[in-house]
């Protein structure tokens, strides 16, 4: 506890991710579990409301001192802006307005971005594509830290730091690791997004946008809901690359903690997840799981068999040699 990382290198391996054959597995039992994939049709409402909530906030803030500002940017602002962020998750899956509609998803995940304060669900939708087509993909799937972050921080401390840059290493890992070229919707989600900004600093000052954009900086970094990033596919058992958690959070995050049931099911929406465990309980009942986000984020800055190389990775053809 509190020593360097003992790891000095990924958990490499050389089978296939095990979501697909789980997938073919539980559904030759459960077909019935078919019937839960299609689009939300209260997603849209939710996240418009939640959108809505967070312009009312852009108001009130106006008024309030700078420390004031930041306190209810993190205790508030931020969780529904982090909350906004698994919303964009579960549009890039087109679950919003179904798979028929995938260019309504990408503008509504464009709105739900807003009230963030920098532009990023295009370049999401992306990215994460290949996060479930090739997880632990070596130069594919970018939810995975480089060796320079792994190499870096390898202490508490330093593993503490790590989390707070969450957001900003989230942000430059894809254009790093594996960049691709700039579409035409991410240019829009751009122009959008500054439009926006503009627009509450024009109407009410610099506060309102600190609040957005602070808020999602902090709540995404050292902060309880952030313990989902190292929940879902950190190695805390060897060999075992995503985990569930089933606790309270998920009421307010779209069920991401069904992470298990996600990966074996990426178009049932997280309002429906709980379902898939209960028709398939034998599947997922006596997996390891997670019962705590912040129990997550304390071992994994102190205990020294976890830290940034603490992931499953596995070649794949289509990646990049070193």
């Amino acid at each position: 506890m509190g020593n360097t990382v003992v790891r000095d290198d990924f958990e490499w391996v050389y089978t296939e991710q095990p979501h697909c054959s789980r997938r073919k597995q539980i559904l030759a039992k459960h077909p019935e579990i078919k019937s839960l994939m299609g689009s939300d049709p209260q997603l849209k409402w939710v996240v418009t409301a939640m959108v809505l909530t967070q312009v009312l906030c852009c108001f009130l803030v106006q008024a309030l001192s700078w420390k004031w500002l930041l306190f209810w940017a993190y205790m508030f602002g931020g969780c529904i802006n982090h909350s906004l962020t698994l919303a964009i998750h579960d549009i890039s899956h087109n679950v919003a307005f179904g798979n028929k509609s995938a260019m309504l998803n990408r503008l509504f995940g464009i709105f739900a971005n807003l009230p963030v304060g920098v532009p990023y669900s295009v370049s999401f939708k992306k990215y994460h594509v290949d996060h479930h087509r090739y997880l632990g993909g070596h130069y594919l799937d970018v939810d995975i830290p480089t060796r320079l972050e792994a190499r870096f921080f390898n202490s508490p401390a330093r593993k503490v730091l790590w989390i707070i840059l969450q957001p900003l290493l989230y942000a430059l890992r894809p254009l790093l690791v594996n960049p691709k070229p700039v579409s035409q919707l991410e240019l829009l989600n751009v122009v959008v997004q500054l439009a926006f900004d503009a627009l509450l600093v024009w109407l009410w000052g610099p506060k309102p946008l600190v609040y957005l954009i602070a808020g999602s900086v902090l709540c995404m970094g050292l902060h309880p809901v952030s313990g989902h990033f190292i929940a879902e596919h950190y190695m805390y058992l060897t060999g075992i690359e995503t985990y569930s958690y089933y606790g309270p959070l998920n009421y307010i995050t779209f069920n991401v903690g069904y992470h298990m049931e996600h990966h074996d099911f990426p178009s049932i929406p997280g309002s429906r997840l709980p379902e898939v465990k209960k028709m398939a309980p034998e599947f997922y009942d006596n997996l390891p799981q997670h019962d705590s986000w912040t129990r997550v984020l304390w071992d994994f800055v102190f205990c020294d068999s976890l830290g940034p190389y603490s992931r499953v990775k596995r070649h794949i053809p289509l990646a990049k040699k070193e």
